[in-house]
């Protein structure tokens, strides 16, 4: 008998595989699966990618995973180039601010005109920092700085005191609150899952439902829980900092990423010119998801 390749899964900065392993949700549905550290190292350095390297080009690059996630942006832009296929029959919301140190003379957005803002490029901090200033400016006076790494790399540099301003979500949101880096403006988005062209429909489906149990049972007791944010965050950081008091995180919604979503979110990445004009063009919603 042939032995079965193993479904690989990457995590994203998030509890839901975590608790999924350990209730036993994903052995719960017959899936034979390994973990792959794409997006996630003990030291940190996977995030230090270099300028203008994100996840749209770790997707250009090719990751090794199955199913992963990024924020929707990316993915529907990913998926349009045939990097992969949007999981479309759910969604999740990222938790996501622009953080400052406590005693900078940033008070509010408007005050972060011509700062450097420290992003992860064409990724959900990029997109969702544009998409949340300019309620409060226009995109010519944001400074999006894109050579500060993926996300731990950047918590590192706002706690180093080496940049002025960083977008953060997930538990680096959580560290810089506990370390007393203030919030200046909120920027929650969306995450998306990718599926890779080469995927069992039938493994995807039982991956998804393991994180819908984990889902409820985050929304039950997230308290049990969050110490699992100690898988992610860089070693450096387990010693200054008490998960315990972390919220939940990224929450998975089972409701569609629709076509309407898909090309609106198409309009909206054009419009602010966050990839050439021709690298989208054949964009099809049909063929760039699984339903």
């Amino acid at each position: 008998m042939a032995i079965k390749t193993k479904f690989r899964i990457a995590p994203h900065m998030r509890l839901h595989e975590w608790v999924a392993e350990e209730k036993g949700y994903f052995a719960d549905e017959g899936l034979v699966y390994e973990f792959v550290s794409e997006l996630v190292s003990s030291d940190g350095k996977i995030h230090d990618l270099g300028d203008k390297i994100g996840a749209y080009q770790t997707f250009e690059q090719g990751r090794e995973s199955n199913v992963c996630s990024a924020c929707h942006w990316t993915v529907n832009a990913a998926a349009s180039a045939g990097y992969g296929k949007l999981y479309a029959k759910a969604y999740s919301v990222a938790n996501c601010g622009i953080f400052v140190p406590g005693d900078s003379p940033i008070k509010k957005p408007e005050d972060l005109a011509g700062v450097p803002i420290s992003v992860g490029y064409q990724s959900g901090s990029h997109y969702g920092t544009i998409q949340a200033l300019e309620q409060f400016m226009d995109q010519e006076s944001m400074v999006l700085s894109f050579a500060d790494g993926l996300l731990f790399r950047r918590l590192e540099k706002l706690v180093d005191g080496e940049v002025p301003a960083v977008s953060l979500f997930s538990a680096a949101y959580y560290v810089a609150e506990q370390l007393g880096f203030r919030k200046i403006c909120d920027t929650t988005f969306m995450m998306a899952g990718m599926v890779s062209e080469e995927s069992n429909m039938e493994d995807v489906e039982k991956f998804y439902r393991a994180l819908r149990r984990a889902q409820a049972d985050i929304d039950l007791r997230p308290e049990l829980y969050v110490r699992h944010y100690l898988k992610e965050l860089p070693e450096r950081f387990h010693a200054i900092v008490d998960v315990r008091t972390f919220g939940p995180g990224e929450r998975l919604v089972f409701e569609p990423y629709s076509r309407e979503i898909y090309e609106e979110s198409h309009k909206w990445i054009d419009a602010h010119g966050i990839f050439d004009s021709d690298a989208l063009a054949d964009s099809n919603y049909d063929i760039s998801v699984v339903n």
